[in-house]
């Protein structure tokens, strides 16, 4: 996720104080939510933590360190990065002026080279979904650092973090026929800095821009990305960069993408993928079993009624003087 850094005032200031006086002149508080706050630093980040998450800071640090060139960005961007490694929910929502919502898994601030990961709400760095996300975060640093000065649509920025992190999963795409579908796919311009407050929508956003970036650069990969962020930062606008690299205006590109969201992933594909109809498919099966094991229930029961008994009753009638009579036909009843 990322959050402006011109226009939110008390966001600025509240990181530009947490950050120290390298980054704003400024001291960093000696409290943060109840707790000191330490640095640990490195040739392109420094860490910021709270007691006690020193081992997770030294980790992250390394992790940071060790990112290769993000796709279509000059090598070693981002550089002079401050990662805050928030403690609580309260020292995160302090750094970031509350604005963030609660969904959150980090911040990029790019106007700041800082970035905002919360430790204190039982995540772990060291998982996939964690490492993903700084990777995130690093991306969305790289990619203002590179367009430094140029306007970023927000579909572009997300879309970009999203596809560069590896967070862009083909498998989910299946949501966006249905969004499309329902006429819920929001225009790519409308992502804007208003990103959506809640859960679901803000999913169906970060859904929309990764599959928009993922289809803009489908044929032509980084190298595609490259020639079209160098020729963006020569021309100074999107479209102009767009139109010459891909040969599409803005509204055509749109176009283009939703076409292809439909024919890519069309209702067999939906339906194949889709939670609904594989608990469909579930009930559907377990009605097929009952009705078939009372259909053999009742069949075994006809069966059993037309079997010849073991013991004919006539075998335990006995005769008037109390001896057992003899069978039908002369012949003896066995002892």
């Amino acid at each position: 996720m990322i959050l402006p850094g011109r226009p939110l005032t008390r966001l600025a200031l509240c990181v530009g104080i947490l950050l120290g006086p390298r980054a704003v002149g400024a001291q960093l508080p000696d409290v943060l939510d109840g707790r000191a706050y330490q640095a640990v630093a490195g040739p392109r980040a420094t860490v910021w933590y709270a007691p006690g998450d020193s081992l997770v800071a030294v980790a992250v640090l390394a992790f940071l360190g060790d990112q290769d060139d993000l796709p279509g960005l000059p090598s070693g961007l981002p550089d002079g990065v401050t990662a805050v490694l928030t403690h609580s929910a309260a020292a995160f929502d302090q750094v970031t002026g509350g604005q963030v919502p609660e969904w959150r898994a980090g911040v990029a601030i790019p106007d700041l080279h800082v970035l905002v990961i919360p430790l204190g709400e039982g995540r772990s760095v060291a998982d996939p979904d964690s490492r993903r996300v700084l990777r995130h975060e690093w991306a969305h640093l790289g990619l203002h650092q590179s367009l430094e000065g140029l306007r970023i649509p927000r579909w572009f920025d997300e879309g970009y973090a999203q596809w560069a992190s590896g967070g862009w999963d083909a498998s989910q795409a299946w949501q966006l026929r249905v969004l499309i579908a329902l006429g819920r796919a929001p225009p790519l311009d409308s992502l804007t800095l208003s990103w959506p407050r809640d859960r679901a929508s803000a999913g169906a956003a970060y859904l929309l821009a990764a599959s928009a970036v993922a289809y803009l650069l489908g044929d032509s990969g980084a190298r595609g990305l490259e020639i079209f962020l160098d020729r963006w930062r020569r021309e100074r606008t999107f479209d102009g960069a767009l139109r010459a690299t891909f040969g599409v205006t803005t509204g055509q590109f749109e176009e283009d993408w939703r076409r292809h969201v439909k024919d890519r992933y069309g209702w067999l594909f939906v339906l194949s993928h889709s939670a609904i109809f594989w608990m469909a498919l579930a009930l559907v099966l377990l009605v097929m079993a009952r009705v078939r094991h009372r259909r053999n229930r009742e069949q075994m029961a006809r069966l059993r009624a037309g079997e010849i008994p073991d013991a004919p009753a006539f075998w335990d009638d006995a005769s008037p003087e109390g001896e057992p009579e003899d069978p039908p036909g002369g012949v003896e009843r066995p002892s």
